[in-house]
């Protein structure tokens, strides 16, 4: 399957070339992950046309010297590299930092995308790929990651929200327990719990929750949200004897406790 991949984006290359010196330079870093150098350049290639910095990186073995001295904001992963558990690699990424990871592989199979996002990918891209929905993806993280602007007057925007001993601070994007202590949410689930407590007491479907979070529609055999809020759960309702995410067959999720906007 990895070899489809280059005819699919051969035809970017050359506009990607002519546009490489006439865009501003942006300083978000990207890391390329991926044991096939042909792949990791045309990306390499494509994003620094769209104003990225991009390191190509062709074993994970570089990823730890990478991480502490020049992090990226965000991470493409593939999972099939040379001796390591590509899982393993997002999990440790995850544990340990704070930046946006989307796998780019060639398993295709609904299991290996649940797994993906259950060790914490932000999103998961099957090979072959459009370079332009890649890009797109990426931007979706990336956004998410971004603090929120403070509110231009008063009432326009929650400073966050308050709920069963949790604080959620919007501009920090934080979420700290009744103690103070933070809870490590990935992107895609910090903005699945600010969706719940803007709505919260109402019944959110799928496509509502996938569109608000991630600007994409559900497919018929999309779990990403299913796998988000069984993570929430496990955060958030540890040692807890009433859920807070509560399941409405057929129709969706709610938060189900009383919110306080701050």
């Amino acid at each position: 399957m990895l070899r489809e991949l280059p005819s699919r984006v051969l035809t970017q290359r050359k506009s990607a070339s002519r546009s490489l010196h006439n865009r501003a330079v942006s300083p978000t870093h990207i890391a390329v992950v991926d044991d096939e150098p042909e792949i990791t350049l045309l990306i390499a290639r494509y994003l620094g046309a769209q104003g990225f910095r991009v390191s190509q990186l062709h074993r994970a073995a570089g990823l730890p010297a990478l991480m502490r001295d020049d992090p990226p904001a965000l991470v493409l992963l593939d999972l099939g590299l040379p001796g390591e558990d590509g899982f393993a690699v997002a999990r440790r990424l995850r544990e340990h930092h704070r930046c946006g990871l989307v796998i780019v592989s060639g398993r295709g199979d609904a299991v290996d995308k649940v797994v993906g996002l259950e060790v914490g990918a932000d999103d998961y891209v099957t090979k072959p790929f459009d370079l332009r929905e890649l890009l797109a993806r990426i931007k979706a993280v990336l956004r998410r990651l971004e603090p929120a602007a403070p509110a231009a007057a008063a009432g326009t925007t929650a400073g966050g929200f308050a709920f069963a001993g949790f604080t959620l601070e919007l501009g920090a994007r934080r979420v700290a327990d009744a103690a103070g202590h933070d809870v490590a949410l990935t992107g895609g689930e910090f903005d699945l719990l600010v969706t719940l407590c803007r709505h919260a007491g109402r019944v959110l479907s799928r496509d509502f929750l996938l569109d608000a979070t991630r600007g994409r529609e559900a497919g018929p055999f999309d779990r990403t949200i299913d796998v988000q809020v069984g993570r929430l759960r496990r955060k958030l309702e540890a040692g807890s004897a009433t859920p807070l995410i509560k399941s409405v067959r057929g129709a969706g999720y709610l938060l189900a406790v009383p919110v306080q906007v701050l």
